[in-house]
């Protein structure tokens, strides 16, 4: 027997959401064939059979969400049989594998518990799921106090949830106090209309908000000429070079700014800063419904046609679900540009675990005092820069910004 668990798609994935299942039970699948996809934090994914047989015991419908290393299916041998308690609590999941609070998978094809009396458990050694582990901790309560209903008397989710709301329920442990909610629930009128998060956008509040209150942010904001960038596009485009844009060489610039200085170039660590040998930039990609961000790798050594290249071939898989594990992981800086939506500036939220991003706003034409006193019309653009203050500085984060600004407004330096 083989289990199909949900699976750890990126570093930060810590549950995943069954978007469907593309085989049937008891069909026969083959080892690396596609059973299913699954919307993960950053897109939708396809998941490959861990094995060859027959695909069965499934305890995930489409739309729930379970954790990371939690079994949602089974694949059998040739006569291997569906085990006796799957999907109530007798499974393989791995101990700690579903934080507290989070719902059970969905038993598909579980048998119901048994109907007779509930088993008493022995204070020798607690027979209990790890999820009704979890809650029980959760809620203080005591499990070789709690009647399991499972097979064998095994403590499941139910059990522990009915005795925590029981006034005779004994406290092994003082439960952690909870922080009130950061908004006051709102009544709906007969004039309003309540939308559902989907799933990227729930995870793309949590993300947002995890990193605004976790890192200290600071922000530095230069104006930044970008006349001859403008006449450089020009040059492209008669030559039939291509249509390079500015954020491609906003990419660029950025590129060698980290190589330049490395520092930027970290995550914060605790007691260390990890400075990453390679300079990844994510590129922030509106999508209908959410955000996401994929990755170019290794951006400071290509020239800037193939990072333009490359930033338009992974936009367009962005918007179709095309995106792989590897595009989407792995950023150590990252860009969002918000030029197309004509803005004078905005300030970006660092994209954990960076320790900056760069806002890119919309070419405005300007008129401008040059250097002999004599006014001109030219191209400006604000770009503003947001720093985790635990891994830079000020006078750093204003540095590397204006190391940014000196690329773009010396762009010949950016084709080599």
């Amino acid at each position: 027997m083989t289990e199909v668990i949900m699976p750890k798609m990126g570093d930060g994935m810590e549950e995943g959401t069954l978007v469907e299942w593309t085989v049937k039970d008891g069909d026969k699948v083959k080892s690396g064939q596609v059973i299913g996809n699954i919307q993960t934090d950053k897109a939708v994914m396809e998941l490959e059979a861990p094995g060859s047989g027959t695909f069965t015991g499934i305890l995930l419908a489409a739309g729930a969400t379970v954790p990371v290393g939690v079994p949602i299916a089974i694949i059998l041998k040739d006569g291997e049989t569906v085990p006796a308690g799957w999907g109530s609590g007798g499974g393989s999941a791995p101990a700690a594998s579903a934080p507290a609070g989070e719902s059970a998978p969905i038993a598909a094809s579980a048998p119901e518990a048994s109907a007779s009396a509930p088993a008493p458990v022995s204070n020798e050694r607690v027979k209990a799921s790890p999820l009704a582990k979890k809650i029980a901790a959760e809620l203080g309560v005591d499990l070789a106090s709690v009647a399991g209903t499972g097979p064998s008397g095994r403590i499941v989710q139910k059990d522990v949830v009915a005795a925590g709301s029981g006034a005779k329920a004994p406290v092994a442990t003082v439960a952690p106090v909870k922080a009130a909610p950061a908004f006051a629930a709102v009544a709906a009128t007969a004039e309003d209309t309540v939308f559902k998060l989907n799933k990227i956008r729930q995870i793309t509040a949590k993300r947002t908000q995890e990193s605004k209150q976790q890192v200290p942010h600071f922000y530095v904001t230069v104006e930044v000429d970008v006349e001859r960038i403008m006449q450089l596009r020009e040059m492209f485009k008669a030559e039939d070079s291509g249509n390079v844009s500015i954020n491609d060489f906003v990419v660029k610039a950025s590129a060698l700014a980290l190589q330049d200085m490395p520092q930027v170039n970290s995550v914060f660590q605790g007691d260390h800063l990890l400075q990453h040998g390679g300079v990844h930039i994510g590129i922030a990609v509106a999508l209908e419904d959410g955000l996401t961000v994929p990755v170019v790798k290794n951006a400071n050594l290509k020239p800037i046609r193939q990072l333009s290249s490359e930033v338009k071939d992974l936009a367009f898989k962005a918007k179709s679900n095309k995106l792989s594990m590897d595009e989407l992981t792995g950023s150590t800086f990252s860009i969002s540009n918000m030029g197309m939506l004509d803005v004078d500036t905005f300030l970006a939220i660092v994209n954990q675990p960076n320790a900056a991003i760069v806002a890119i706003a919309s070419v405005r034409k300007k008129v401008v005092v040059g250097d002999d006193d004599e006014v001109e019309i030219r191209h400006r653009m604000n770009i503003t820069g947001s720093f985790d203050h635990r891994v830079a500085d000020g006078a750093v984060g204003a540095r590397f910004i204006n190391l940014i600004k000196g690329y773009l407004e010396n762009p010949t330096r950016l084709l080599s």
